[in-house]
């Protein structure tokens, strides 16, 4: 097997652009996986480990940037105010895990169980892709995931980062699994609330091919919610109708980690707690 390290996003796109077949890798926590069962034989590795322009965020004309080698640990720190996505953070793995893992090998992998993602659906993400020569392309989130392990990078790609318009409201992730942590999802949900807009984002992980949005869901909060008095409660057979319509737009199987009935359960039972959760949070910011 050959190894290419280079030290800079140039040299990086270089050498994916020389050899096409060269498979990236940053953290490792999900290609070491693939190596370790044989379920993978690549003939060359791109060691992006080493690039540190993949690396932090920034913000940028209302939008926040975060470079595709941030690792989860670093996210889960300093992304605070953004809390569905640090919450999903600190469910990827164990510490050691969230060490190395990156959002960048999270779009990558483009699995429907990835924590990140919900978050990134729910902002309305753009993935920043990079080719040699300054080549720059921008894809929305739900294009840019076409399946797992299918993202829509062409040969000579790497991811960049990933870039989000700052939303003005609380949000928040939970997931369920066999146990509290280190663990795949059985379901996940990212609930966010936009003040400006008067809206509700839903995002759903773990229950279709990819990860989706709730539609019906989202407009009937938004319609529910009194946006100009934080203190009015909704009422629970609207909470619960939240919940309902958030599970109609899962569209999961049987698998060894659930049934498709309980993963509808699930995410039912996530939503309406994340929906109350965002409104209690908005209620105490006011």
């Amino acid at each position: 097997m050959q190894a290419f390290a280079p030290h800079t996003l140039e040299e990086a796109l270089e050498v994916k652009a020389a050899h096409h077949e060269a498979v990236p890798v940053a953290g490792g926590t999900d290609l070491m996986v693939e190596l370790n069962f044989g379920r993978a034989h690549p003939t060359s590795l791109l060691d992006l480990s080493h690039v540190e322009e993949l690396v932090g965020w920034e913000r940028e004309n209302g939008s926040i940037f975060v470079g595709a080698g941030t690792s989860f640990a670093q996210i889960a720190r300093e992304l605070r105010s953004f809390e569905a996505l640090a919450e999903a953070a600190l469910t990827v793995g164990s510490p050691q895990i969230r060490n190395r893992a990156t959002i960048g090998g999270n779009l990558a992998t483009a699995s429907p169980a990835g924590d990140g993602i919900p978050p990134l659906a729910a902002y309305d993400a753009e993935v920043v892709l990079a080719a040699a020569g300054g080549g720059r392309r921008i894809v929305p989130w739900d294009h840019f995931l076409r399946g797992p392990k299918h993202p829509a990078l062409e040969h000579d790609e790497l991811i960049a980062g990933v870039r989000w318009h700052v939303v003005d409201g609380p949000g928040a992730f939970a997931k369920v699994g066999p146990r509290g942590a280190n663990v795949i999802a059985v379901a996940a949900v990212c609930v966010q609330l936009d003040q400006e807009s008067r809206g509700v984002r839903v995002a759903l992980g773990s229950v279709g091919p990819r990860v989706l949005r709730a539609p019906a869901a989202e407009l009937y909060a938004a319609d529910a919610i009194a946006w100009d008095d934080p203190d009015a409660e909704l009422p629970e057979d609207a909470v619960r109708g939240f919940g309902m319509l958030a599970a109609s737009a899962a569209t999961p199987i049987d698998d060894v980690r659930g049934s498709a009935d309980y993963r509808r359960h699930a995410v039912a039972a996530l939503a309406r707690r994340l929906l109350v959760k965002t409104l209690e949070e908005r209620r105490a910011r006011c």
